[in-house]
């Protein structure tokens, strides 16, 4: 790339990009998803229109990512709810995001549209138990356990109990610099040359505490239902706008 070519940067500083552009891969990655039941109308306010609700179920992934090119081993936690653009798409709608890279929250934030902030999302092995845990502002926002895989289990299984996540859905919003809107779409990416090393299920345990910040709060959990330890190998490519306000 020729920094004095403007029209050539895909992320600025321009002779030391802050984040790579498509596609980059990420190398055994380790995954706590932890899938619970709450208020549908809850999911309902975190949906922009024309978005409708599908299902009543949480999904809360937790990431320990320790080899992924450009970014180096960083960390995230990316809440979905299951969501339909009528007529067009379904998928795992991400109203809530944390991530401890600022090139990924750059990343996330300006090519996906992904409401990325900072945080210290993790996952830890205590003994016989797994636990992941979402840390903003020095407070647990969420804390969640599952047993150290004691069933095997599938992705299949996962999706059959929740909904289509693997084609993740996001709110794309940038200004311009005089304040008018620039970017208002509904996103959609899917992750290729998914490999899965390993997957295991068990009933979980899921708890919230309250952060302005980082409202999960707001998606109180009604039922706890089961969680899933698993490890891959993806690829992040283009996805595509699925829906532009401004078209």
């Amino acid at each position: 790339m020729n920094p004095s070519s403007p029209t050539d940067s895909w992320s600025t500083p321009a002779d030391s990009p802050l984040c790579p552009s498509f596609p980059y891969t990420y190398r055994s990655v380790e995954v706590l998803t932890l899938v619970y039941r709450t208020d549908p109308e809850a999911i309902r306010r975190v949906l922009p229109a024309p978005l409708v609700p599908v299902g009543d179920r949480v999904l809360i992934h937790i990431y320990n990512m320790p080899d992924t090119e450009w970014l180096g081993p960083y960390n995230e936690c990316n809440v979905m709810v299951g969501a339909e653009l009528p007529g067009k798409a379904v998928g795992g709608f991400s109203p809530y995001f944390l991530i401890n890279s600022d090139g990924g929250l750059a990343l996330g934030r300006e090519i996906h549209g992904q409401p990325k902030k900072w945080g210290q999302p993790l996952i830890e092995y205590r003994g016989d138990l797994i636990v992941g845990t979402a840390e903003r502002n020095g407070i647990f926002c969420c804390t969640g356990t599952m047993a150290y895989k004691q069933q095997r289990g599938s992705l299949d299984d996962l999706k059959k109990e929740t909904f289509d996540f693997a084609l993740n859905i996001n709110y794309k919003v940038i200004q311009h610099i005089d304040g008018r809107p620039a970017v208002r779409q509904i996103t959609g990416r899917r992750l290729t040359d998914v490999k899965i090393h390993e997957c295991w299920r068990g009933p979980c345990t899921v708890e919230l505490r309250p952060n302005a910040q980082f409202p999960l709060h707001r998606l109180p959990v009604l039922e706890e239902c089961h969680g899933y330890y698993w490890k891959a190998d993806f690829t992040l490519v283009a996805g595509e706008v699925l829906h532009d306000y401004l078209a």
